[in-house]
């Protein structure tokens, strides 16, 4: 008999092994018919943290937390269930909702589950790919983001009830690439809830790096390991990407198995979570298409392969119905997978510096609700429960919002609101987002009318060259406009949490106007310039 951390492990393993063997041979038979579609599924893009603000990222994302990506995706779920309790909608009130609203959404398809005292109801409504005509059902998988990282936390804990960690282990204690380095006390619970000093924009410091993404946990985290955190541990909660891929990491170490062969033995098959997958290769094929921002609309976005650095922060695919099995696991005050007091400590407040964001999940402690938001290309996932009322709901689609046009927020925020009986308010217009988007839109053809204007004035413009200020004239615009394409490409999408890697991921449209603009902005500039040196250039030939 074994016996210590090892011991400890590998009896919780026998406790779903009979199950396993089952799983394991229905993931090889689709693992052949998900092999098959992966020449046809090439990376085109990869995603992080839904973010998001993915996400989500939370939201998400997703979609930025200093600020995230996500931070709007949060703060509208809290404010979501904010004050005035009501009896949570019935299914077939829900489904009125949907119907009436699918429509007005940017999303093509959308799935729930409800929990009410352990009774789980699930729909789907709408398309799995816009004008397919293939159906949503509660069985579709969807990604779910950053909904993820609960799943992460609740795998730390599990191996904190077996003894093989402890929340307050220095990482280093269990990853060595730590080892004297910046990030080397930082701590298991300061990962866990986002106090570690890890950025928002350091966790998604892979987006565009092809390199990085094709990493194994460990080694990826060994990277991060050298990375000087942007806030001293402890002090200043920031959420990160970042945190929940070193997770993943430790999860491996210290439980001798792989990040994804660990929740799917420990998490998915103990929960009845048949459908649901760690996407680490090809995407299964029968997941809901995503859904991208494009000029007002949306239109599908075919993310390719899952790598294994995303999986611990946003690498799970799941369906309505399994997700409404997990989140009935979460309402019951049995212990399950763990124990109910593990389940007390990750949904309560977490220290000083992380008031609203317990282990893998945000809190209202004063109201009793826990919610996460996922955000990945071209998805959203709201997940939200309330233990004391023993009623939950997750809410996904295959579409992330845009920046006020192409919106999703109504659909989803009124689904999760009915569904836990709470009142819910549109945003309205959403008339800053909409101006912030417009007035990056309008700039690249603006640049082009400035280029005709300034061709039709070249006469001015040469004219310019003969005097001190109007040689200035001249040239600043060109240092001018260099400072705007700086500002556009390199400072701008930090706000929203990334790079412009992010942001082509989840803003396609914005972000090429962004990239238009700081080619364009430059170019019109330099051609002044050649307008009015060329003509010198030439009067001094004839001369």
């Amino acid at each position: 008999m074994e016996h210590g951390p090892a011991g400890k492990v590998h009896a919780a393993r026998q406790m779903v092994s009979g199950a396993k063997g089952k799983r394991r041979e229905r993931l090889r038979h689709a693992s052949r018919s998900i092999a098959a579609a992966g020449s046809r599924t090439e990376l085109a893009m990869r995603r992080h943290p839904r973010y998001y603000l993915s996400s989500h990222q939370p939201l998400v994302g997703v979609l930025g937390r200093g600020q995230n990506m996500k931070t709007g995706w949060i703060l509208a779920v809290l404010a979501l269930l904010a004050s005035g309790l009501s009896a949570s909608a019935t299914s077939s009130e829900i489904d009125a909702f949907i119907e009436a609203e699918l429509s007005q959404s940017a999303a093509p398809g959308i799935a729930y589950a409800q929990v009410t005292n352990g009774e789980i109801t699930a729909g789907g409504f709408g398309e799995r790919v816009e004008g397919s005509g293939e159906s949503v059902t509660a069985d579709t998988l969807f990604p779910i983001g950053s909904v993820t990282k609960s799943f992460t936390a609740l795998a730390i804990m599990q191996l904190v009830e077996a003894e093989v960690l402890d929340l307050d282990d220095p990482v280093s204690q269990h990853l060595p690439a730590f080892a004297g380095g910046p990030a080397s006390d930082v701590t298991l619970r300061q990962l866990l809830n986002h106090t570690s000093g890890f950025s928002t924009v350091q966790g998604n410091s892979h987006h565009g790096n092809t390199d990085a993404s094709r990493l194994g946990l460990v080694e990826y985290a060994g990277q991060l390991a050298r990375i000087e955190p942007a806030h001293e541990a402890g002090t200043v909660w920031e959420y990160s990407n970042a945190n929940y891929q070193i997770l993943g990491a430790v999860i491996e170490r210290a439980s001798g198995e792989s990040y994804s062969d660990y929740i799917e033995g420990h998490i998915f098959e103990p929960l009845g979570m048949t459908d649901s997958v760690v996407v680490v290769g090809a995407k299964p094929v029968d997941m809901a298409i995503g859904h991208r921002p494009w000029f007002g609309g949306v239109r599908p976005f075919e993310s390719g392969l899952g790598y294994a650095i995303n999986a611990p922060a946003g690498g799970i695919a799941a369906s309505a119905r399994d997700m409404g099995r997990y989140l009935a696991m979460w309402l019951s005050d049995e212990g399950g997978i763990v124990s109910a007091s593990s389940k007390a400590v990750m949904t309560g407040a977490s220290g000083p510096a992380s008031p609203s964001y317990g282990l893998g999940w945000s809190i209202d402690g004063q109201r009793g609700t826990v919610s996460h938001t996922g955000l990945v290309p071209g998805a959203e996932t709201l997940a939200s429960f309330d233990p004391a009322k023993q009623i939950g709901v997750v809410v996904m689609v295959n579409a992330n919002g845009g920046l006020g046009f192409a919106n999703t927020s109504h659909l989803v925020g009124g689904v999760g609101a009915r569904a836990m009986g709470q009142p819910y308010e549109d945003g309205g217009a959403l008339w800053g987002p909409k101006t912030a988007y417009l007035s990056i839109v309008i700039l690249p053809p603006l640049f082009v009318l400035f280029a005709i204007v300034s061709w039709r004035g070249r006469s001015s413009l040469r004219a310019k060259r003969e005097s001190m200020p109007g040689k200035l004239s001249l040239w600043f615009p060109l240092a001018a406009m260099l400072g705007l394409a700086w500002f556009l490409i390199s400072l701008l999408p930090t706000i929203f949490g990334g790079s412009i890697a992010t942001l082509q991921l989840y803003q396609p449209d914005f972000a090429w106007c962004l990239i238009a603009t700081a080619i364009l902005a430059p170019a019109w500039a330099v051609f002044r310039l050649v307008l009015a040196y060329a003509g010198h250039e030439k009067r001094k030939s004839t001369a």
